[in-house]
């Protein structure tokens, strides 16, 4: 009787394999995809997705003013101001700007940097700081700084000065504001566990505050970049010989829309690469973190 126990165990032991493999006909004929297609597949798919939005902004762009839609006067299709695109690229006009434009942007950009990360870090962890230059810091913060552009051409001229002042003063404030923000913010534990292991407070806030900080300091670096361009544009608009700004203005008057929206091209292009740029910084400063 046990061997037929014993027989009987034996024998449902296959059977049991041979049922669950009856319940999944497909299973063992299933390809197995590698680890690096999957993962082709899913930088592919990061690529494509937003692509499509663009390609559907540029499809109604070349079809509407093809179609009647719109003026062709006004709106010329995007193959057109394309071909203009290249072809002042080709004679080096756009380089020109562009590089005029840039030069001025990353030189205010770099400047208001340089002293409000560190003003917002002083605001952020010391009191009588923050309490001395609260009254002046709302009073600018809240005055746009186009509004101030007369003011910075007439006190310091219409050259190369006033632009960079100007983006130095649109660039200065999303930053220190954002600095003053991630530092208050920044865990309070990390602070007391950096104080209880005997850290001095310059290596508090150099190597606990300021590293907890960076991903809302990084915010504020990509609305100051996006502030530098857009009023060092308006700057060039109003008084310049060079600069996109310039350019747009120039084909405007002159009525060659095809360059004036080549131009424009060129800001969003340069805007992009510029937000690029950042976001790549910060990914590299705040490995650190945890993905969700």
């Amino acid at each position: 009787m046990s061997s037929a126990l014993a027989t009987g165990t034996l024998d449902s032991a296959p059977r049991a394999g041979s049922e669950r493999a009856e319940t999944r006909p497909g299973a063992a004929a299933r390809p197995r995809v590698p680890r690096w297609g999957r993962r082709t597949a899913a930088v592919a798919w990061r690529v494509v997705k937003p692509s499509v939005a663009i390609l559907t902004f540029l499809a109604v762009w070349e079809i509407a003013p093809r179609a009647g839609l719109v003026d062709k006067v006004f709106l010329p299709p995007f193959t057109e101001v394309a071909a203009t695109f290249f072809e002042l690229i080709g004679n080096g006009q756009l380089w020109e700007h562009i590089s005029t434009s840039l030069t001025r942007a990353l030189t205010g950009f770099v400047i208001a940097v340089a002293f409000a990360v560190p003003l917002g870090v002083a605001i952020a962890w010391y009191r009588p700081v923050a309490d001395f230059l609260n009254p002046v810091l709302e009073l600018f913060r809240n005055t746009a700084a186009l509004a101030l552009l007369p003011v910075f051409v007439l006190v310091l001229g219409i050259g190369e000065t006033s632009k960079v002042a100007l983006v130095i003063y649109a660039c200065a404030f999303p930053v220190l504001l954002n600095t003053i923000s991630g530092v208050r913010t920044v865990e309070p534990l990390l602070v007391k566990s950096a104080r209880s292991l005997g850290f001095s407070q310059f290596a508090i806030v150099y190597k606990v505050v300021l590293p907890a900080a960076v991903p809302t300091i990084f915010t504020g670096l990509r609305m100051a970049a996006a502030s530098s361009i857009l009023v060092l544009i308006a700057a060039e608009m109003v008084g310049a010989k060079a600069g996109l700004g310039y350019l747009i203005t120039a084909a405007q008057l002159n009525f060659q829309i095809p360059d004036m929206y080549a131009g424009i091209i060129a800001i969003a292009l340069v805007g992009l690469i510029f937000n690029a740029v950042l976001v790549f910084t910060e990914r590299r400063l705040s490995r650190w973190r945890v993905a969700l």
